[in-house]
């Protein structure tokens, strides 16, 4: 799958590896382009902004600190969404701020997936996240094959 990834810092860094350990075809987008280097390296595709990044992409993640970076990052990647990308924030936000990131992306017919996660860095590196995933059937549908890379308890 073709996969975008938002948020390479302790959390999004080693994720994102697993996607790319799994097969996914991995673009990433990072405001410091040291972030991407390690990944650029082992072969991801390196967006120039977050509209780039959203073009061409089945499913992005984003993985970022807050919900007002949650929000700007969705809206910058609505600019130039394909018809039926699915959005999935893996950060952990509040479920009402979730929900209208949600609602602003469905407006724009994007299918939002709120799936925070548990388990710190070292879930990160191994791959033994739980994640706790909310939105539509059919944007976890797509989603699950992202999370199976990521964690054990989806």
């Amino acid at each position: 799958m073709r996969v975008g990834f938002v948020g390479l810092g302790v959390m999004g860094l080693p994720m994102a590896r697993h996607l790319m350990a799994a097969g996914h075809a991995l673009a990433v987008w990072a405001r410091r382009p040291e972030s991407v280097a390690p990944l650029q390296a082992a072969g991801a595709a390196v967006a120039a902004s977050l509209p780039e990044l959203a073009a061409g992409q089945a499913l992005v993640i984003s993985m970022v600190a807050d919900a007002p970076d949650v929000a700007e990052v969705m809206r910058a990647l609505a600019r130039q969404a394909p018809p039926g990308l699915v959005a999935v924030d893996m950060s952990t936000i509040a479920p009402a701020a979730a929900r209208r990131i949600g609602e602003e992306l469905a407006a724009a017919g994007i299918d939002f997936v709120d799936a925070p996660v548990s388990g710190g860095e070292v879930g990160a590196i191994a791959g033994t996240l739980s994640i706790m995933a909310g939105g539509s059937e059919s944007g976890f549908a797509r989603a699950q094959p992202a999370f199976a890379c990521m964690g054990k308890n989806i």
